[in-house]
């Protein structure tokens, strides 16, 4: 099974914040609660841990890009072989 990483609300105010690293390449095992990448909002630069564990198996936005609250930016599969 495959599960969407997508970008949460981190502040009431958040619309929108740039992903400024990844710390997990594609590929690479995730576990529950482990950081999973940093971003740069218009209040702060924040880590967001994964919501789900396996592997990382697809990023969708590049260190650098700027995505909107709710958008999908990854995709975690439960097993490398789903990926």
């Amino acid at each position: 099974m495959k599960y969407p990483v997508n970008v949460p609300q981190l502040t009431e105010t958040m619309e929108e914040a740039t992903i400024t690293k990844w710390y997990k390449a594609a590929g690479e095992p995730v576990q529950k609660k482990e950081n999973l990448y940093q971003v740069e909002t218009d209040k702060s630069t924040m880590d967001v841990e994964s919501v789900d564990a396996g592997f990382l198996c697809e990023i969708l936005a590049a260190e650098g890009q700027t995505v909107k609250v709710g958008q999908q930016i990854a995709v975690i599969a439960q097993s490398r072989e789903e990926c």
